[in-house]
């Protein structure tokens, strides 16, 4: 398997695909790698090199039981966009990997990144505090840790639904989308996973956002029930130096049907703008 190896040890799986300008995708907790296939393949069909790998302790990169932290994460992305020398390329991260983006651009720079995209992303503050009564209280994220804890294969099961929009009026999820988000969630190891969620709920990435120089694109649904849309995008983007905000009206925070169809093509044009 193709891998990065860290100064730390650690294996980072990556799946490599086309050619041309690199694109390189951040996933969500708790899946990996394979939840970007339609947007590689997309890219790579467009003239793009799309990059995506497996977050530390996810899929198959290392399962760690240490250094499931966000500077770690950040770190790792950093590895591999240097052990592939990617220069000008684009990082796209969704969800936790918005955060991963975010920090890598504040800890690292942007030397080797030309512009990024955020998509459902966590950023600034998932966590609701006196100075963000917008955000989730810390009961629905000690909620998570008890299900992960308890019996997380029914728990990711459960997960499928709010994360797809399927327990709204309309909504197309199939039982094949949910059975694929439970078999990626399922790959992430027990204590990674665990430890990932106070990096999605409880990092403040205020500072961060303050220092990221490069054009952003700000996507996200406005029926967002992982990651709500007014504590998270709109905020973002006032924060950051150079946004686009997209808002998806009625969209949820996983991508499929016709949600995805349409960030594919937003992302298509951002990348050839």
């Amino acid at each position: 398997m193709p891998v990065v190896t860290t100064s730390d040890g650690v294996e980072i799986f990556y799946k490599d695909w086309g050619a041309g300008p690199p694109v390189v995708f951040s996933h969500g907790w708790p899946l990996n790698a394979d939840a970007w296939d339609r947007q590689l393949k997309a890219v790579a069909d467009a003239g793009f090199r799309g990059i995506a790998h497996d977050r530390r302790g996810h899929g198959r990169s290392t399962q760690t039981s240490e250094g499931n932290d966000m500077d770690h994460y950040a770190d790792d992305l950093a590895a591999v966009l240097e052990a592939l020398d990617l220069r000008d390329a684009v990082l796209v991260g969704h969800s936790t990997g918005g955060g991963e983006v975010v920090h890598y651009l504040a800890r690292h720079g942007s030397e080797r990144v030309s512009r990024a995209v955020l998509l459902g992303a966590v950023p600034p503050l998932m966590l609701q505090t006196p100075d963000n009564p917008e955000g989730t209280p810390i009961e629905a994220f000690d909620d998570i840790r008890t299900g992960v804890l308890a019996d997380r294969s029914q728990f990711y099961q459960d997960l499928s639904v709010p994360f797809y929009g399927g327990n709204r009026d309309g909504s197309t999820l199939s039982q094949g989308v949910r059975d694929q988000f439970w078999r990626l969630s399922m790959q992430a190891g027990l204590a990674p996973a665990y430890d990932c969620i106070a990096q999605f709920s409880a990092v403040d990435y205020t500072a961060d956002l303050r220092a990221i120089t490069i054009p952003v694109l700000v996507a996200h649904g406005d029926d967002d029930q992982i990651v709500p849309f007014r504590a998270s995008a709109p905020k973002t983007a006032e924060l950051l130096a150079d946004a686009m905000l997209t808002v998806y009206p009625g969209a949820p925070h996983g991508l499929h049907g016709a949600y995805e169809e349409e960030f594919t093509a937003d992302l298509l044009a951002w990348l050839t703008r």
